[in-house]
Formats: structure tokens, C-alpha cells, sequence
């Protein structure tokens, strides 16, 4: 009982904790007008021009939280909340997304590390459950410690993306101040925006080896 309550209880709590931290901070900030009168959109625009990134597209996407970054297309996607709005949410969500494209641009390491990750990562997470499954039915240990393995590149994943996140953080910071894109009463909400977010990843990367150490044990056990 109370490996479970660690394995799998506490970074369930972490998680829903920073997942409404993300969401009211997100709310909070979407509500307060910046006073440059500047939609997501062209934040982001402003920030990829300044920096030569002028042939990467700003697109609008369905959902709530849905902003991202795509390297294959080298495009920025934000969410209507963010493409639309004129406010401090906005504008530090879309400065972030742009982040990951200087990343891409200058081919920071940790970046250019997850996207090769990538193609691994999602067949090892389509995979390793069908493994596990496999190996507890069957009674295969061979199995379980492929699956175990495979989990383990997913778990790398999450905290090779831990970097990449914290690194655009950074430099959206350091763009919307170098630009002059927000004044100095809305730094703390562009801040408090990003390191919600922030937390996300971290209680993501928390609960994937919280799992892993889960069936390290029961492994052991066996």
C-alpha cells in the first residue's frame, strides 16, 4: 500500500495540482490587457521577424492550451485564446512557442536531442504496454523487461524536454523585454504564466519515472 501511495498516488496529485495551476494562472492572465495593444499573433510575428524567422508561419489551431511548435513544418500554432488575445497570457504563450522555434533556428542541443528522440519515443509508447501485458499473462520476464525498457525511453523523453521548455521560457523572457513588447507592471504575469506551465512538465516527468520505479519493483518482486 504504500509503495502504491508513492508510486502512483503522490505525482497523481502533483499532476492535478499543476495542471489547475496552469489552467487559473492561464484564466488569470488572460484577463489582463497588455498595454501595447498587440494580439498573440503578431507577438509572435514581432519576435520571429526581429530574429530572421521570417518564412516561419503563425497559424491558428483548435483548443485550449493547444499552442505548440511544429518542427517538421517550422510553424508556430496557437490556441484562439492566444491568437486572438490582447493580454499577458497571450503574449507570454506566443513569445514561448516562437522560443522553440529561435531553438530550432540556432539547433540548441536539447532541442535537436528530443526531435531525434521522437520517432522512438512514439513507437516505444504505442508498444511497451502491449509488452508488459504480454509478459505478466504469458508469464515472460523477457517481455517485461523489454517493456520496462521501452517505458524508459518515454521517461528520457520527459526529461529531455524539461530543458527544452525551461530554455524557451527563457528566451521569451528575453525577447518581449528586449523588444519592449511589455511593460514592467506585466513582467510578473508573463512570468507566473510561463512557470505554471513550467510545473506541468516537471509533474509529467515526475509521475513517468514514478511509474517506472513502479514496475522496477514489482520486477524485483517477482
Amino acid at each position: 500500500m504504500q509503495a502504491f501511495l508513492l508510486f502512483f498516488i503522490a505525482p497523481m496529485i502533483l499532476g492535478f495540482w499543476a495542471q489547475h495551476r496552469v489552467k487559473s494562472t492561464f484564466a488569470k492572465n488572460l484577463e489582463v490587457p497588455v498595454a501595447n495593444g498587440m494580439t498573440g499573433a503578431q507577438v509572435a510575428r514581432r519576435i520571429l521577424d526581429a530574429n530572421g524567422l521570417n518564412a516561419v508561419p503563425v497559424e491558428e489551431t483548435p483548443g485550449t492550451l493547444s499552442d505548440h511548435y511544429d518542427p517538421r513544418s517550422r510553424s508556430v500554432h496557437l490556441s484562439p485564446h492566444v491568437y486572438q488575445g490582447v493580454s499577458v497570457a497571450s503574449t507570454a504563450v506566443s513569445a514561448h512557442e516562437v522560443g522553440h522555434a529561435i531553438q530550432h533556428e540556432q539547433a540548441y542541443a536539447f532541442f535537436r536531442f528530443r526531435s531525434a528522440m521522437f520517432p522512438a519515443v512514439q513507437f516505444a509508447s504505442n508498444i511497451w504496454m502491449l509488452f508488459l501485458l504480454g509478459g505478466i499473462f504469458l508469464n515472460i520476464l523477457g517481455f517485461i523487461w523489454i517493456a520496462i525498457a521501452l517505458y524508459a525511453v518515454a521517461v528520457l523523453f520527459q526529461f529531455v524536454t524539461l530543458p527544452v521548455e525551461f530554455d524557451a521560457s527563457r528566451r521569451a523572457n528575453r525577447q518581449l523585454q528586449d523588444m519592449g513588447l511589455v511593460a514592467s507592471n506585466e513582467a510578473g504575469g508573463v512570468k507566473a504564466t510561463l512557470n505554471a506551465a513550467a510545473w506541468t512538465y516537471v509533474a509529467a516527468a515526475l509521475a513517468a519515472v514514478a511509474v517506472l520505479l513502479y514496475y522496477l519493483s514489482m520486477l524485483s518482486n517477482r
